[in-house]
């Protein structure tokens, strides 16, 4: 059986960013849910069948903070309109059949990537849905991870191992090394003062990982960067713990089901949502020939 493995925020935010401010009869915000239930019932009627798993953060990480008191401490605190939509987004995601995963204090990421582990190593195939450049250091034959279309009449972009050289410079296993060296701005992480993608996958072919990296400074061209990254030790440490995902949580069984057709149709009109109705009847028709 193939997985696809959802970043929930990661797609509730493209959801809540690519729709106008639409409400229900009350006032009640859907943009996010309007935007989020297409994009869901794209990814549903591809590559079937398939099992879908969607994670969210919530608290945020304590392992993170634990290592960095200014991990995401950037980010700007979560629109209102559309922390309003989350639980009914998670509301949709089960009726819809999604096994649903958080974990107080462990972030998302860490969840997907145990699952992907865990999946992968019982012989399935996983697909990473998240524009998240993080994800890519899972990538390797049987995992892909699918970019978000770059417009509404595109498809999903598969991101495969040929993929994150083309991109990155680096092989799928040598991403934490690049994001230590480069620093990710979005997790607010400070990379080394200086050193940009290009530089970063030079050094990361020539010496094969950041630690070796250290050990060679005195070998870096251009020379300007010899004493800084000497002196960088404990920073790109730092860096590659924040960058590594852990994939050794335990999940219990990831499984899920076929919708719950009656329960999916009546949340959409309780939400007012009349197209997505239209929309997943004709879902339903398509890949499990039922006449709703």
């Amino acid at each position: 059986m193939d997985y696809f493995l959802i970043d929930g925020y990661n797609m509730c935010f493209r959801a809540y960013y690519a729709m106008p401010e639409l409400t229900r009869g009350d006032g009640f915000p859907t943009g996010a849910l309007h935007a989020f239930f297409a994009g869901v019932l794209k990814l549903s009627s591809m590559d079937t069948p398939h099992s879908t798993a969607i994670f969210f953060d919530k608290g945020g990480s304590l392992r993170h903070r634990e290592i960095y008191p200014q991990y995401k401490a950037n980010r700007d605190a979560m629109p209102e309109n559309m922390r309003m939509q989350i639980e009914p987004i998670m509301e949709l995601c089960s009726l819809l059949g999604f096994f649903v995963k958080f974990q107080e204090g462990i972030e998302a990421d860490d969840l997907l990537a145990s699952a992907a582990e865990k999946l992968f190593s019982s012989g399935h195939k996983i697909s990473i849905v998240s524009a998240d450049k993080d994800f890519a250091q899972l990538i390797r034959p049987g995992v892909r991870q699918l970019l978000p279309p770059l417009k509404s009449t595109m498809g999903w972009r598969e991101l495969d191992t040929v993929g994150v050289r083309l991109k990155f410079g680096v092989s799928a296993a040598q991403i934490p090394d690049f994001l230590a060296l480069v620093g990710d701005n979005a997790d607010n992480i400070a990379g080394i003062q200086g050193v940009g993608p290009k530089t970063a996958a030079k050094w990361i072919k020539d010496f094969g990982s950041a630690e070796n990296i250290v050990k060679r400074a005195s070998w870096l061209k251009p020379e300007k960067f010899q004493k800084i990254v000497a002196e960088s030790a404990d920073i790109l440490s730092r860096n590659l713990q924040l960058v590594r995902l852990k994939t050794d949580y335990e999940l219990g069984e990831i499984s899920s089901r076929a919708p719950d057709f009656e329960g999916v149709i009546k949340f959409l009109e309780k939400m007012q949502m009349k197209r997505a109705v239209s929309s997943f009847k004709k879902f339903a028709k398509e890949q499990y020939q039922l006449d709703l």
